[in-house]
């Protein structure tokens, strides 16, 4: 019976995956003149993944070119474009670019300044499941925050899959994406923003002040906030277990984190 039940799971998973996939693939430019002329058109770019070796003539000035602008660039085998490939002519390189474009942090803060109110803005470390950061984008948009903020690498980008599942929040909510998450959070820090790590180990978020100028800063699904953003942080908050189970889904998380900002700023 347990195998049946864990044999389904395993079958809905992989269905999920493939789901993603697919829809990440909308968002999918093959060919070395596309690639070229993406890159000039100043459009985001997820990532630019080129055959092993392959690194002459056009190539190299789309690795060139992608490096100047601090886009991420990715090394796999032939026969793995070969797979993701649409048009199966990828000509040793496929690019995946952004479902919406991104924004600067000043901008966010720039946003919530024209407002009147103080900044709230979200911190995710290392949110690698597309549906997570879609649920959460969802939810900061109904919560008021200002915007979002991802790292370049180890994080999931704004594709097709996220915009599906926050279900339209992607065109209303801005969101950064940056080099260093720790050197954003010390730019923040001078603008006057305060920095509440979720951790299990932090202080209640009933009995913790997050009213003011705030960075809430969740982790990714696995690992949680890694060390050193941790480190930058100014306090821990965490959410009461009272069952079996000791963690949420990062979704889940961060909605009941943001709400206690809504509720702490608004009704206390």
């Amino acid at each position: 019976m347990e195998k049946k039940r864990y044999d389904k799971e395993r079958k809905t998973e992989k269905r999920r995956e493939y789901t993603a996939e697919q829809e990440s693939n909308e968002n999918q430019l093959e060919g070395r003149n596309a690639i070229l002329e993406v890159l000039r058109s100043g459009r985001d770019i997820e990532k630019i993944m080129v055959a092993k070796g392959n690194v002459e003539g056009t190539i190299k000035r789309i690795v060139a070119m992608a490096a100047e602008k601090g886009v991420v660039i990715q090394e796999v085998s032939r026969h793995k474009l070969d797979e993701i490939s649409q048009t199966k002519n990828h000509q040793g390189v496929i690019a995946l670019v952004s479902a919406h474009n991104y924004v600067e942090v000043s901008d966010i803060l720039a946003a919530a300044r024209e407002k009147k109110e103080d900044p709230f803005v979200l911190i995710l470390d290392g949110i690698t499941d597309p549906h997570n950061f879609g649920a959460i984008l969802r939810t900061a948009e109904c919560a008021g925050v200002h915007g979002v903020i991802i790292p370049k690498r180890r994080s999931v980008g704004l594709n097709a899959t996220v915009g599906k599942t926050s279900v339209g929040a992607v065109e209303y909510m801005p969101v950064a994406r940056v080099t260093n998450i720790v050197n954003t959070m010390e730019y923040l820090g001078k603008e006057g923003l305060w920095m509440a790590c979720a951790d299990m180990k932090g202080l209640d978020h009933f009995d913790t002040n997050m009213k003011g100028p705030l960075a809430l800063v969740i982790g990714s699904e696995g690992n949680g906030v890694s060390r050193l953003v941790k480190e930058k942080c100014d306090f821990t908050v965490s959410i009461p277990m009272y069952g079996q189970i000791s963690s949420l889904n990062a979704s889940v998380a961060a909605a009941l984190l943001m709400y206690e900002v809504v509720r702490q700023r608004r009704f206390v």
